[in-house]
């Protein structure tokens, strides 16, 4: 699914993938908000996907330059060599987060959820539009702390979450 990157100019496209490196990296992953609305939610989600699992498996890999432009060789030469730009200067980086993560995966363990549902309807805007949002706030607990997270939905990009997890749920049940 990376042949979606060709919806931006090259200039955006690096910016993006970088953006997917810092989320790679425990940092701000990229908002689709910041990139217009370019691609629909299931785009965006296979997109980042697909990016992410480009620069891990280049990574973990260690594969040279010739076999990444092989792999991605739909999306044209200037995207190429945006990909391996971000690639090359960030190779050790993506590394170190991945033996990271790896390390703390092994050691991580379910310790307590909390889940909150709201049906936000009470702007104006909002109900001019009768376009109903979904706004989840979520406890999650990382590292011994616990951190809010709030996300806002509309019913494609719930759709959207609701596949996803079931598809998660699907893996994690074959694992068992």
């Amino acid at each position: 699914m990376v042949f979606l990157l060709t919806k931006l100019p090259p200039t955006e496209c690096q910016k993006l993938c970088h953006r997917v490196v810092d989320g790679l990296c425990g940092r701000e992953p990229p908002c689709r908000g910041e990139f217009g609305d370019t691609w629909c939610p299931g785009e965006w989600l296979e997109l980042l996907n697909s990016l992410s699992s480009l620069f891990r498996q280049a990574v973990g890999d260690n594969s040279s330059d010739e076999v990444v432009l092989a792999g991605i060789s739909d999306v044209g030469a200037a995207y190429g060599e945006a990909i391996l730009s971000v690639l090359s200067g960030r190779r050790e980086e993506i590394r170190r987060a991945l033996t990271e993560k790896s390390h703390s995966i092994a050691c991580a363990t379910l310790q307590d959820f909390d889940w909150q549902l709201k049906l936000a309807l009470s702007s104006d805007k909002i109900a001019s539009l009768q376009t109903p949002l979904l706004n989840l706030g979520l406890d999650v607990r990382e590292n011994g702390a616990i951190h809010p997270v709030a996300i806002e939905m509309n019913r494609e990009e719930l759709n959207a979450l609701i596949s996803s997890l079931e598809a998660a749920n699907k893996v994690v049940l074959q694992l068992k």
